[in-house]
This record gives structure tokens, C-alpha cells and sequence, in this order.
């Protein structure tokens, strides 16, 4: 559900930020623009304005941008890619090699999670106190309370993919500590924990939908008095998690939850699948905004629009779904660079392995793979002779002109990964067909017109929401000819079809899921590298088939000791992919 705010009263959100008091959150500019985990909700006073309403929202996107570069600096190193330099910490070495006990380790430490969820409760809370405040504004009171429980829980996804448990909690409360101290409050272990995730999108929140959009560009500047291209507020449209995302995603848990417990899923798989083609065939159909679709459709002009994806001042819109955002010149920053950038006054803490990256350019893994790959070219880099990480600031990025800003955007969800999660969920609706274009050969115009056409159950979902009789994926959309048809996730980089089963007479409908699904999950190894984004869906796998192995398989490989490597391999299958934390 999208809704554009008309707001006569609301003033930009810039002189917001730093011009008005929050009384729970922020006491000047400084504090919005410096997130700290120590920060703490006055429940006592509450909301007594708008505009203490608008800016408390801002406090939740704080908690947010404190843990943006978490998942990835936290299972990156346990993952298949990433391993620790020289010059590194004993805690990021610790978790290399899957140490037991991360009690003390501030990486493996939940915290910050935690504190978002508080935050979430605790602004949820203060909303429903104010909702009967006559001079409410409505509108944004509903679209503000959609929006934390999106936040709320993801928060709660991403807790459950890194460590499989979580404490669910609902009430308000002040800090961390005060979970282990309150028996109310229960942990959950992984299904369990997803199906209350996805319990809580269905019910909302004092009757508002959790699928409420809003649009910031809309809300903060309705005259336009800039184009959408040009607004400063485009970039606030990507900051809270993607309903479709979010839901969709949870749905793979919940369907590898129930798969390895032998409960048929075919509901929750094509409930996923009917989600995601829905958002995809809205966005690549975008014709208000001219190019926004180029990416959102995988296609030949694809490669031009890779390396912007990162190196690009915001979230690139061509890809960007939901992401944490951030700015040096206000003194918003990450650590992303400082952990993988060797320039001065970085610490270069991880590097990409020697077999990381060799698994980009092997023709047996990477079918058809060259040196002039361009998500090999835009992955890795080499300064002072020694690799690096490049993604977050190649050298020579013109978007971050020094190697100190440390304000690259972290990626909730792009565009590329709805096309992942939609071929997982086909797998398993075993519409392999479908799947393979997706993946691998694009939907192609022409002989299987008749397929989405006729509506069969292999193209469900594809055919254009204007016009049933056209696929908006190929070059005939229903506003005319496309001139960037879709080619698949690996066809528009011109590489070679990655092998999957589209029958199932050789392997059988068990083992065809399986390879399938482990050949999604080598293509994530590649499109995802680095993003942490690739370790829980490794988690999700091993998961759903009952079989670490599939995480040791991928992760062992970076290990040149073979002694710590057999010992990864051990912890892995006594079911250590999960990072051991104990919350209280």
C-alpha cells in the first residue's frame, strides 16, 4: 500500500533535523548526526506535537544507520569470501575461525539489534499515546507506525538469520540489560521467531498495515519545487525496509523451516512469488520516471549501471530497494572502509581471500567468466600491491573523494536480490522453466508468448498488470517496445547459463530442489560478494536440506591451513554456522 502524506504544516526535514528539539531523542543536530547505541527514550513525557512526532521517527533511523555495517563486518569473515590481514583484530580472527566462545566480542555482541527494537517499542508506544491528541496528523501517524513495524522487524529477520534465536519482546523497556531481568519476554528460536516476524506484518499495529509506503519526496516537498532526480529527499524514500522485501524473504525462512521439518510449503513459496513478481512488474514498468527501470529488469544496459551501485554518492535508484544511508559531512559514518580500504587513515582489517576471488574467474564455477567480468572488475581491487575489497570505494571513486568519508550506504535490499529470492521461490514451486529465465537466459519474447499469455502456471505472474496479453519483461511492454528486454541475472554480463535441472527425471524432485537451490546460492557467492548478504542465505540452505555441509563446503575453501580448516569444518556441523552469543 503507497501513500503520498499531504502535510500543510510539515517543514523540510533538513531544518527539522537540526532545527527542532525531540525531548526522547534528540537534543541538538549533533545527536541525530552522531548515532550512538547508548541513547535512551524518555517514555515519561511523550509526544506533545507533530513535529516531536515527525523527528521522533529519526531516532529509530539513528539505531539503524549504528548497526548498517554489522551483518557484513560480522559474518563476512565466518563466510566464503572474506578472511583477515595481517594487521587485524583478535576478535574479527576469532570469528575467521568460528571460535565458541564470542562472549566478549563487541562484533558478535547482538546489542545493537536490540536497541532498535527498543526504539521501535518505544516510539510505537509514544504514538499510540498520541494518537488522541486532537491536532494529530493522521495520515502520518499511520504511515510512521507501518513504517516501525517494518523496521521492528527486520531487525528481528536479521537477528534471526545471524544468530537462529532471538528475545521477542513488545513491551517498552529502557536498555538491553532489562530483557534478561523480565520473565515476560521469551526466546525464540528460529521458526518460531519468523513466523512471529511475519505474524506481526499480518496484524500491523492499532489496526494500520504494515505495508503502508511512504513517499518521502512527495511528503517533504509537495510543490516539487526540484525534480525527483534532483531532490535531496529521493534518497529518504530507500531508508525503511521494503514490505515486499522483507515479507518475501521471511517467507524462504519459513519455507526452509518447514521443508526440513518433511510439512509441505507450496503455499508459502508461491505466496512469496506472487509478492515479488507483483513489486518487480510495478517497478519495470516505471515510465514517470524515465531509466529507473533499467536495472530493476536485469538487461543489456545492466554493466553500465553495476558500479554505481556503490560508487555513487546515494543509493543508486536504478537498484536501490531499501538502504541505510549516510553522510561524513554531517558526521554519519560507518566502518566499512576503515575494515577493508589499505588508504590512509584506514586499518585494512579484511581482505578478500586468494580463493575468493579465483572463484570469480574459474569457467568450472563461473561459466564463461573472464578477467573483463564486470562484477569481477567492480568486486576487487589491489593498492600498494595488495587486494582489497572494492566495492565500497574503488580507487579513483569519484563519489567519495577521500578514503576517511566512511559514508557508503549499506544495502537492505536491492533490486537484484528480489530476482534471487523470486528464482528461489520458483524452485520450489518447481516452475524450473521460469527459474532458469530468470536466472540465467532472461524472459524471451516470441515462442513463449503463449506461456504467459494462456496465464499456465509455469508463467504466472509474468504477464503485464496493464495488459494480460504482454510480458513487460521482454522487448513488447504494454506501453510499447522495450528497448532493454530482460537477459537473466547472468545472461546480461554476457556470461555462459549456470547449470540447473528444468525436469526432474534425472536427479528426482528432491534432488532437483537441491541443485537448484545450491546453484542459486553459488550465483549469490558472486552477485552479493561481500555485502553480507551471501552467509545467511548459506544459513537458509543448510537450514532447509539439514546439511551444514553446505556451509563448510563454501567456507572451507579460503582456509590455506588444513588444520584450522578440518576444525571450521567440525564446529560448522555441530551446527556452528549460527554465531554462538549468549543474550543473558
Amino acid at each position: 500500500m503507497n501513500i503520498k502524506i499531504s502535510n500543510r504544516r510539515l517543514i523540510g526535514l533538513s531544518f527539522i533535523i537540526c532545527h527542532l528539539s525531540f525531548s526522547m531523542m534528540l537534543a541538538s543536530c549533533a545527536d541525530f548526526f552522531e548515532p550512538a547505541t547508548d541513547d535512551e527514550f524518555d517514555g515519561e513525557t511523550g509526544f506533545t506535537s507533530n513535529t516531536e512526532m515527525y523527528t521522533g521517527f529519526l531516532g529509530i533511523m539513528t539505531k539503524m544507520q549504528a548497526v548498517g555495517d554489522k551483518e557484513i563486518l560480522l559474518t563476512e569473515p565466518r563466510g566464503e569470501l572474506i578472511e583477515p590481514t595481517d594487521a587485524s583484530t583478535s576478535e574479527l580472527i576469532a570469528l575467521y575461525q568460528y571460535d565458541q566462545d564470542l562472549q566478549q566480542n563487541s562484533y558478535a555482541n547482538p546489542q545493537g539489534y536490540y536497541e532498535v527494537i527498543i526504539a521501535c517499542n518505544d516510539y510505537l508506544n509514544n504514538l499510540t499515546r498520541y494518537r488522541q491528541n486532537p491536532n494529530v496528523d493522521s495520515e502520518a501517524w499511520q504511515a510512521l507506525v507501518s513504517s516501525t513495524v517494518r523496521v521492528k522487524v527486520w531487525a528481528y529477520k536479521t537477528l534471526a538469520e545471524i544468530y537462529g534465536q532471538a528475545v521477542w519482546f513488545d513491551d517498552p523497556i529502557t536498555e538491553v540489560a532489562d530483557i534478561a531481568n523480565d520473565d515476560r519476554f521469551q526466546l525464540l528460536t528460529l521458526g518460531p521467531l519468523v513466523a512471529k516476524c511475519l505474524q506481526t506484518l499480518d496484524e500491523g499495529y492499532e489496526g494500520v498495515d504494515a505495508s503502508m509506503q511512504i513517499d518521502w519526496y512527495e511528503w517533504l516537498d509537495p510543490t516539487h519545487t526540484v525534480t525527483l532526480a534532483n531532490s535531496q529527499y529521493r534518497k529518504w524514500n530507500y531508508i525503511v525496509p521494503d514490505y515486499v522485501a522483507l515479507r518475501a524473504e521471511l517467507l524462504l525462512w519459513q519455507g526452509a523451516v518447514l521443508d526440513a521439518a518433511g510439512t509441505d510449503a507450496t503455499a508459502v513459496y508461491k505466496e512469496a512469488a506472487d509478492l515479488l513478481l507483483r513489486r518487480l512488474g510495478e517497478q519495470i514498468n516505471v515510465t514517470s520516471d524515465p531509466g529507473s527501470n533499467v536495472y530493476w529488469l536485469p538487461s543489456a544496459a545492466t554493466p553500465g549501471h553495476y558500479s554505481p551501485i556503490w560508487n555513487n554518492a546515494q543509493p543508486y535508484p536504478y537498484e536501490s530497494v531499501s538502504a541505510i544511508i549516510y553522510d561524513y559531512t554531517h558526521n554519519q559514518t560507518n566502518t566499512l572502509l576503515r575494515h577493508f580500504s589499505n588508504e590512509y587513515p584506514n586499518e585494512y582489517l579484511l581482505r578478500p581471500s586468494e580463493a575468493g576471488i579465483a572463484r570469480f574467474l574459474d569457467a568450472t564455477f563461473n561459466p564463461g567468466a573472464t578477467t573483463n567480468d564486470t562484477r569481477y572488475k567492480c568486486c576487487f581491487g589491489t593498492s600498494s600491491l595488495v587486494p582489497y575489497l572494492a566495492k565500497f570505494r574503488p580507487v579513483g571513486s569519484s563519489a567519495r573523494v577521500n578514503a576517511f568519508q566512511d559514508d557508503c550506504h549499506v544495502y537492505i535490499y536491492r533490486a537484484t536480490q528480489l530476482h534471487m529470492m523470486l528464482c528461489e521461490a520458483l524452485n520450489h514451486l518447481k516452475r524450473f522453466t521460469a527459474m532458469n529465465a530468470v536466472l540465467n537466459i532472461g524472459v524471451k519474447a516470441g515462442e513463449t508468448d503463449e506461456c504467459y499469455r494462456g496465464g499456465t502456471a509455469e508463467w504466472e505472474g509474468f504477464a503485464s498488470t496493464v495488459d494480460p496479453q504482454v510480458c513487460d519483461w521482454t522487448g513488447t511492454a504494454n506501453w510499447g517496445t522495450r528497448r532493454y528486454p530482460s537477459m537473466g541475472l547472468r545472461g546480461c554480463f554476457g556470461l555462459t547459463a549456470r547449470p540447473v535441472e528444468t525436469g526432474i527425471l534425472r536427479l528426482g524432485e528432491a534432488g532437483t530442489l537441491r541443485y537448484n537451490d545450491l546453484a542459486l546460492l553459488d550465483e549469490a557467492m558472486l552477485e552479493f560478494a561481500g555485502e553480507g548478504k551471501v552467509y545467511p542465505m548459506m544459513c537458509r540452505m543448510a537450514v532447509r536440506y539439514k546439511d551444514p555441509a553446505i556451509v563448510s563446503d563454501r567456507v572451507c575453501q579460503k582456509y590455506t591451513d588444513e588444520a584450522l580448516a578440518a576444525t571450521v569444518r567440525s564446529r560448522i556441523a555441530e551446527g556452528g554456522y549460527w554465531v554462538p552469543f549468549r543474550l543473558y
